[in-house]
């Protein structure tokens, strides 16, 4: 195992995951989820009604091509921290499209990296800018993470976003937006439990309202239009 973070991660950031790792032993099934406690004491104002995402302090900036080789060992692991496999408020989203190439930093997500991915019925959104309304049924999902000056990984929130039935809120454009936290935990979604604590998500996307609230993959790093 530690061969294989050497190589992914360099020794000195696989040191100390491994260490981490060898501390306290974990349940079957369990990962490790560093700092979550500090993160939580971050968010910003009211924790029942943040202004915005949470942000991670003490992060190390990476390269996107340094970003790609912890997630592809950690996908697996982070899929399964927000209880992936075992909870019906987790989608399958690893067996979706994936529309970058490699994790990119997300300025609006906490400065966590993140990936974009999409079921069939939102395929269109792989065109971009010229996506149009996706139709009811999409359904987006941004998983997140990022890795501390001391060589630790942080698994950020699960971001998700599904198109509802004409109707559903008129403000998001009829999106409902939902997140789950990095221990499995249901955080909010929108007109449903904890709907204030993902208020904000709203506000945000409604900066892109003319091509139906979505935010894309940053150009030079998504996968060519389909």
């Amino acid at each position: 195992m530690f061969n294989s973070l050497s190589r992914t991660l360099g020794a000195a950031a696989a040191l100390s995951l491994y260490a981490l790792l060898a501390s306290a032993p974990l349940a079957a099934g369990e990962v490790p989820r560093q700092g979550w406690s500090s993160q939580l004491a971050q968010i910003s104002g009211d924790p029942e009604k943040p202004r915005r995402h949470f942000r991670v302090k003490n992060t190390l900036r990476l390269s996107n091509e340094e970003a790609l080789r912890i997630y592809r060992e950690m996908r697996d692991e982070i899929y399964r921290a927000y209880g992936g496999g075992t909870r019906e408020t987790t989608p399958p989203f690893t067996d979706w499209a994936l529309f970058n190439t490699m994790p990119y930093r997300s300025a609006t997500h906490g400065a966590r990296y993140v990936n974009n991915y999409a079921n069939d019925i939102a395929r269109d959104y792989g065109r971009y800018e010229a996506a149009g309304i996706l139709p009811v049924g999409s359904l987006l999902a941004k998983d997140s993470f990022s890795m501390t000056k001391e060589g630790e990984i942080d698994i950020g929130p699960l971001f998700i976003m599904e198109k509802m039935p004409a109707g559903f809120n008129r403000v998001s454009g009829d999106w409902r937006y939902s997140m789950i936290m990095p221990n499995g935990e249901f955080f909010g979604e929108t007109k449903g439990r904890g709907a204030q604590k993902v208020e904000y998500c709203i506000g945000c996307h409604l900066a892109k309202e003319e091509q139906d609230h979505l935010f894309f993959v940053p150009e030079g790093l998504r996968v060519p239009r389909r």
